[in-house]
């Protein structure tokens, strides 16, 4: 036994063997350290794969060693659980999973949830209490929305946002305003916008946020859905938080529910505090799933992006679109083409596309689809469209979503992996009913 052993009365727990994280001084990639980091097969009876840990419950080896996890997960000692204890707090999939996401940004530490929205709201518990004030960018996903103004505003939270494309002096404008209203809290975003595609600059609200708290500083977090881990990696320009439906590009098969988070310990561990608690964490089957869909994140991807790219060259000339809202066509010289430069390494696969006309043309072309599912969501294999103001939005109040350019002509579009040239095929036929 170890000294740590004799003195506790405690065997440490078996870990995995170290993970191989570089060979001959060269880094390895996401896309390679998908396939069996934070995993040893050894463990595991020689399994390839990790086992589904299909249980509630954790076997202590002792008693010393069941107080030793509780006083971790608890919080009255620092350090964590440094064992299983129950599947409301840990588990092996969730563990391994958390240890992968964390690899694509880089972070040091993460934790999954049973959803997207459980994420997002577990965060907010953990961050945010009565009278304090919450600054974001607009829009935002509508159960997000929801959310800050309707059921932590029942709690006396306040909120003040700015538009996703804000400038810098924008921002300052609503930092300053809500530094006057009350405790500042907590700064949270969303970029691209949920379903504009407008993107915020991180590094100017980071910039803003840091000017206008010189000392302590809330935290800037941000839902990096549309674009994470692959085209965009927000710590680095300056964000404390990633947050990410787990649902869409990181699950990608459209079969699963499930919410991330990845940042530093100091940020992460309060969080985890919350979901121990209220016992939001994914399950272990889903938790499972998603270290199978990470293994292929980076091709579905890739290829989605890649189809994407070519669906939009055809929709943006066709006769019976106003607009495309894409990335990738973003004005050079623009504001949004600048924060795109700087911000991200691809324009993802998912846009706005808006008719000429109004509901009635955007029902007819979702309805005339042949291959695209009509179905809200995004990020999957299958290519996916929908109506927002009649659909993920129709919650928000019609002045608002006049405001944020949530148009009854809008339609949000989702690329998948199918054939490109078939997609084409499809959307060329649905725009003859429009």
């Amino acid at each position: 036994m170890t000294d740590e052993a004799e003195l506790t009365g405690v065997s440490p727990r078996r870990r995995p063997k170290q993970d191989i994280l570089e060979i001959g001084g060269r880094r390895l990639s996401p896309e390679t350290l998908m396939m069996g980091h934070g995993f040893d097969p050894a463990l595991s009876e020689g399994s390839l794969k990790p086992p589904i840990f299909l249980t509630s419950t954790f076997v202590f080896e002792n008693a010393a060693a069941g107080k030793r996890f509780f006083e971790g997960i608890t919080g009255k000692r620092p350090g964590g659980a440094e064992g299983l204890v129950y599947s409301r707090f840990n588990g092996p999939n969730q563990e391994i999973l958390e240890d992968r996401l964390s690899i694509w940004e880089d972070a040091e530490d993460a934790l999954v949830f049973s959803s997207g929205m459980s994420a997002i709201a577990t965060v907010m518990l953990a961050l945010v209490k009565p009278g304090d004030v919450i600054v974001h960018s607009a829009p935002l996903y509508a159960a997000t929305e929801t959310l800050i103004g309707r059921i932590l505003g029942r709690f006396g939270v306040h909120w003040l946002d700015f538009p996703a494309g804000a400038t810098r002096d924008e921002i300052d404008a609503v930092m300053t305003a809500a530094k006057a209203k009350g405790n500042v809290a907590l700064v949270y975003l969303e970029s691209p916008a949920n379903p504009t595609n407008a993107l915020v600059d991180v590094e100017a609200v980071k910039a803003s946020r840091d000017a206008a708290f010189p000392g302590e500083k809330p935290p800037i977090v941000i839902d990096n859905t549309f674009l994470g881990p692959l085209w965009a990696k927000p710590l680095k320009q300056g964000a404390d938080l990633v947050i990410y439906s787990l649902t869409k590009y990181a699950g990608g098969h459209s079969d699963l529910v499930a919410g991330g988070a990845v940042g530093s310990k100091v940020m992460i561990n309060p969080i985890r505090m919350m979901r121990n608690t209220i016992g939001t964490i994914t399950d272990p089957h889903s938790a499972w799933m998603l270290l199978r869909s990470l293994e292929t994140l980076e091709l579905r991807m890739s290829r989605a992006g890649e189809n994407a790219a070519k669906v939009c060259a055809f929709l943006r000339e066709q006769p019976q679109v106003e607009t495309v809202g894409y990335l990738g066509f973003l004005e050079a010289g623009s504001r949004q083409a600048d924060i795109y430069n700087r911000h991200c390494t691809g324009a993802g696969s998912t846009f706005s596309l808006y008719l000429k006309g109004g509901e009635r043309e955007a029902f007819a072309f979702l309805d005339a689809l042949k291959i695209a599912k009509l179905a809200v969501s995004l990020g999957g294999t299958e290519t996916l469209a929908s109506a927002p103001a009649a659909m993920t939005h129709i919650s928000v109040p019609q002045e608002r979503k006049d405001g944020l350019g949530i148009s009854d002509n809008l339609v949000r579009i989702s690329v998948g992996v199918e054939n490109a040239d078939d997609l084409i095929a499809d959307f060329r036929q649905a725009l003859g009913a429009v």
